[in-house]
């Protein structure tokens, strides 16, 4: 018999190698007031909801997405805000985290009520938008420049410290430095570790401790991260699981940028994230800043599926929020451009899953 699939996502977060507790509250005061930077991410965020909201909608006779999130336009400061802001708290730890949408095969969303946990459940897919202010195809080109350049580079410095003039100085001074470069390629670079000495005592010695000491900083740009990432924080699994407990529908992740989209199942996240093997080449785990210091783990956007090949770019302005004692926040709003949707992907990887 099939594992039903709430209970896939539940042993799947039990085993999990993070520290997951699943009983987690959430609890804090409410921020007492806003920032431009949260006005335009939230901007940005409502953009990239309609924008996928759209795209399916225009691009599937069968199938229909709805709002499903929460949609309040309140903001730290505003009159009601605690009283939102404590509601909210109540329902994620009632029920977790809502999806921003919901799809619906259209004969089932006939009278569709969303606050009925019936109605909700016969969803055959939730999908929590994220956005993310990158061009992908040109941060992809970018990286793939400076990983190219870093490891010319250091192919570069190993030739002429292996073969070279100060080669024999290498092998007196640090054999197991030139043990380690004489057996390097330019897919192992990265790979490489070792302590950069630093001689002075004569030219040649000041010679070699600079291209070691170049050699390791053109190393360290390899091991820098070079993919865009999904990044789901800990608390974040724990708000989605309780929700999917709730329901028992398909969530995936869909990372909305400037030029594309990409898919990834709530399942996978937790799959990859799972594997040791997959850290640091297919995810990392990290204490972002962003993310108020919070235990995040990024996963490579080109493990998911290309679901939106193309996005046209939408229009921004400026915009002016005036606080009550008189602040001026000034942030960027966003409307029009469109989402091409791949109904290929769309088919493959949400409505035949539902089946």
């Amino acid at each position: 018999m099939a594992e039903i699939y709430k209970e896939m996502i539940a042993r799947l977060v039990e085993t999990s190698p993070f520290d997951i507790d699943s009983t987690i509250e959430i609890t804090g005061k409410p921020p007492t007031m806003a920032s431009s930077e949260f006005l335009t991410n939230k901007q940005q965020g409502d953009w990239a909801e309609h924008l996928v909201l759209t795209a399916i909608n225009e691009n599937s006779d069968d199938y229909m997405a709805v709002p499903y999130g929460r949609s309040e336009s309140l903001a730290a400061g505003d009159v009601g805000f605690e009283d939102f802001y404590r509601n909210y708290q109540k329902e994620l730890n009632d029920i977790g985290k809502r999806p921003d949408l919901l799809i619906f095969k259209k004969s089932d969303a006939i009278n569709l009520d969303l606050t009925d946990k019936t109605s909700v459940s016969n969803a055959i897919a939730a999908l929590e938008v994220r956005s993310s202010s990158f061009l992908v195809d040109k941060y992809t080109k970018f990286m793939n420049k400076r990983t190219h350049c870093a490891t010319q580079i250091c192919e570069t410095i190993r030739k002429e410290l292996v073969f070279g003039e100060l080669s024999n100085l290498l092998q007196q001074k640090s054999p197991e430095i030139f043990t380690l470069l004489a057996s390097a390629t330019e897919t192992t670079f990265r790979e490489l570790d070792f302590r950069a000495r630093s001689w002075s005592s004569t030219d040649d010695l000041k010679k070699l401790s600079e291209r070691l000491k170049m050699l390791k900083e053109q190393i360290k740009i390899l091991h820098k991260r070079d993919y865009l990432s999904i990044t789901p924080k800990l608390e974040d699994i724990v708000l989605v699981n309780r929700w999917i407990q709730q329901f028992n529908v398909r969530h995936y992740y869909l990372q909305v940028f400037f030029d594309k989209a990409y898919l990834i199942p709530f399942q996978s996240i937790l799959e990859i994230s799972a594997d040791p093997n997959k850290e640091g080449s297919v995810f990392s785990v990290e204490e972002d800043v962003k993310n108020q210091g919070k235990t995040t783990i990024k996963i490579n956007v080109q493990v998911g599926q290309e679901m939106i090949g193309k996005i046209d770019m939408p229009h921004h302005v400026s915009e002016m929020k005036e606080l009550d004692r008189g602040r001026l926040l000034f942030y960027v709003k966003f409307h029009g451009g469109q989402g091409y949707l791949d109904q290929e992907v769309f088919a493959r990887e949400i409505i035949d899953n539902a089946k």
